[in-house]
């Protein structure tokens, strides 16, 4: 016998027993089936829905960076040891949707050419993670992104991948740092995870508040 013909004999052997089994084989089939969930009210609903879509404190930990900043970004296109290529930019970031999120705008210029990205960064009050996401003219990919702040509740550090044009890579792992200098200055700086977490710096961009 096939394994095809095996398979419906089997099948047709389950059916026709299945009714003739014993009161408590069937009993027993009954209490293996799931109970229907029960929905909560409509105050409990209101309460968890207020939880979850709140701004709170975890997003005010992202106010100094809010405002118009000049921009100082170093990148090592050839690696680690090598000279930076050093380019200028400004930023302005901004919450929007209720203080939710927060909004970047830049614009600067990279490999010599006209520069401008948006960015979003925000904490997810159900999952407890910071989340953000990333999109500019030099790809048609958005670089998505989730991480933590440390204790200081200066230096979040997100985690994410991209894919590598110049060495067909994809999926390579990415760390971003933001760190909270003062009111005034912050960095941003990207690390290449390819060998773990010795961290090759990529790039590192400092924020200084515009006068």
């Amino acid at each position: 016998m096939n394994y095809a013909k095996m398979v419906g004999s089997a099948l047709l052997i389950g059916g026709l027993l299945l009714p003739c089994g014993s009161a408590s084989a069937q009993e027993a089939g009954k209490k293996q089936e799931p109970k229907a969930q029960q929905m909560p009210g409509q105050e409990e609903m209101t309460k968890k829905w207020m939880e979850v879509s709140t701004p709170g404190e975890a997003h005010k930990k992202l106010d100094d960076m809010i405002g118009t900043w000049d921009t100082e970004a170093k990148i090592w296109t050839q690696g680690p040891g090598s000279e930076p290529t050093v380019t200028k930019g400004t930023a302005v970031n901004s919450w929007v949707l209720g203080g939710r999120y927060l909004k970047q705008e830049f614009k600067g210029e990279m490999m010599g050419m006209p520069f401008e990205g948006v960015g979003y960064t925000g904490y997810d009050n159900y999952n407890k993670k910071y989340i953000g996401y990333w999109i500019d003219n030099s790809s048609t990919q958005m670089l998505m992104m989730s991480g933590m702040i440390d204790k200081s509740g200066k230096v979040l550090t997100l985690y994410g991948t991209m894919d590598e044009w110049m060495t067909g890579e994809n999926g390579k792992p990415v760390k971003y740092v933001t760190r909270i200098i003062n009111k005034d200055k912050h960095m941003f700086e990207i690390y290449d995870l390819a060998f773990g977490e010795t961290n090759v710096k990529m790039m590192e961009m400092t924020y200084t508040r515009k006068k």
